[in-house]
């Protein structure tokens, strides 16, 4: 449509004092101008958008200036300078990578599970890495493929240790010690290749042997441990009750025959200290103390006796009888 000056008469015949008049088009000049300032304020707005980024709460940050790298860790809006320096962001966060087994299908890779014990047996074991980045800027550009070294590493020192240790380690009573080891490697390991990963965690989820019949085996061996193991158990239990009580038992022996003891010592020390007493008495008056002795003893015996003292004989010398044994001995003559 040409816009243009519309003269009184809309209807004249003729286009010249009359009618419609059309308005002159714009230079080329002036059209470039626009096409300037348009192509500006676009570059300007993209200018504007490079110079600035933002890093998350679980995110790090490596900014590239002329190839030198330079981590960024604060989270937050950050400024770069557009064109020359570039930015790649890194998750911080604990990643998991599977090994020999694969979730989807769920199944054992045998490639990667399937590994020859001590004793020569083979076994499927499954492994699950928890690993994280610690440098970011080693993470990218230190190596090309960073997680598949790591689960490189990870399969050749998993073989390496589980190789050392008989299958039924591997299947029941291993698996922790087993665990340490590849950690404990791998971190090492990662340490002197420096590509920025570190090593969480390492679980087996699953150990098993390849075929039913020795899987079945191994589970009643492991029933039997576990039916060892109860027993070991209440066995200790039992210990750990009966040896206080017989502790207890023989803490009380061992005070009554300690009591005995020194009353027995006490006893004799006063009858030591008697006899000494009485001998210094006899030394000094022998006739006196034996008489005392005779008395003393008389008095003690003759109480619990039924007795006749005879002196008929006429020589001085006093008889006594039991009347209890005399009571219950036969008479002569019947």
């Amino acid at each position: 449509m040409i816009f243009g000056r519309k003269n009184k008469d809309p209807f004249a015949e003729d286009g010249g004092s009359q009618g419609w008049t059309p308005k002159a088009p714009r230079s080329p000049k002036n059209i470039g101008k626009w096409v300037i300032v348009i192509a500006a304020v676009v570059f300007a707005l993209s200018f504007a958008g490079d110079c600035f980024y933002t890093i998350g709460e679980q995110e790090n940050a490596v900014v590239t200036t002329f190839g030198i790298p330079r981590s960024v860790t604060t989270s937050g809006l950050h400024f770069k300078l557009p064109v020359i320096q570039k930015v790649r962001k890194v998750d911080m966060t604990i990643h998991g990578l599977p090994i020999g087994y694969n979730a989807a299908y769920d199944q054992f890779i045998l490639d990667e599970s399937l590994m020859i014990t001590s004793d020569f047996n083979f076994v499927n074991v499954d492994f699950y890495l928890e690993y994280r980045v610690t440098d970011p800027a080693a993470y990218l550009y230190n190596s090309r493929e960073p997680s598949e070294v790591l689960k490189t590493l990870a399969l050749s020192y998993i073989r390496d240790t589980v190789g050392v240790y008989s299958v039924d380690d591997v299947i029941t009573t291993g698996k922790n010690q087993i665990q340490s080891e590849i950690k404990e490697k791998l971190t090492e390991r990662l340490a002197r290749e420096d590509i920025g990963l570190q090593v969480v965690n390492v679980t087996i989820q699953d150990a098993e042997p390849p075929t039913e019949e020795v899987i079945a085996a191994f589970k009643e061996v492991e029933n039997a441990k576990q039916g060892a193991e109860t027993s070991l158990n209440n066995a200790n239990k039992y210990k750990s009750e009966q040896i206080p009580a017989a502790q207890a038992e023989a803490d009380k022996l061992l005070q009554q025959a300690q009591a005995e003891k020194e009353a027995r010592i006490n006893e004799a020390t006063g009858q030591v200290a008697r006899f000494n007493s009485m001998y210094e008495e006899f030394r000094r008056y022998p006739l006196i103390t034996k008489q005392r002795m005779y008395y003393e003893t008389m008095e003690e015996l003759l109480p619990g006796m039924k007795v006749i003292i005879d002196s008929g004989s006429g020589s001085g010398t006093l008889k006594i009888l039991d009347l209890d044994e005399a009571q219950g001995a036969p008479v002569q003559g019947q």
